[in-house]
């Protein structure tokens, strides 16, 4: 099936963090404090398929204060931390969401995401991903993650199931 056939059907992006929303990078200061770098461009593409009805979830196998905040500037409140099984915690955010595969789409960068990406119904992978997880992908971005991959899926999401045009008029008055 084409992505534009497949993208229709979707309500719901998931994505995984460390390297998908950011660089894959994990640094620590001197205290135990945690930084990850976000890009800025990325919570506007979610933001924007927020606003064409597409609502966003987060699995990770990490926990991180750092991503609960951002998140939160987010508006994105489906968030599973420190998942130890991913395609568990697809089955738990199906069961809140009354969802099925098909209306889900969801980006991973490692083997750990490959069974939640043969399983939904669109399936990303970042330009920097392992090759296992760009093989199977419906789709694998020209940007890296924390580069602005996460924008360009949504505007692959938005362009291809033709709500662009209408999310784009409210910047063009």
């Amino acid at each position: 099936m084409r992505l534009r056939e497949k993208l229709k059907k979707i309500k719901l992006l998931i994505l995984d963090v460390d390297g998908v929303l950011t660089d894959g990078r994990i640094i620590f200061d001197s205290n135990g404090i945690e930084s990850k770098f976000f890009n800025v461009k990325d919570g506007h593409g979610l933001k924007l398929l927020k606003r064409a009805g597409i609502d966003t979830g987060i699995i990770t196998g990490r926990e991180s204060k750092v991503v609960e905040i951002r998140a939160k500037e987010l508006g994105i409140d489906l968030i599973i931390q420190k998942s130890h099984n991913k395609l568990e915690s697809l089955h738990k955010i199906m069961e809140i969401k009354n969802l099925n595969y098909d209306e889900i789409a969801y980006c991973g960068d490692d083997i750990v995401d490959i069974p939640v990406m043969k399983r939904v119904g669109a399936s990303f992978s970042v330009k920097n991903a392992v090759e296992e997880c760009k093989k199977i992908a419906d789709f694998v971005t020209e940007r890296e993650s924390g580069k602005g991959a996460v924008r360009e899926i949504a505007e692959i999401i938005l362009r291809l199931t033709g709500k662009w045009d209408e999310i784009f008029k409210r910047y063009t008055i």
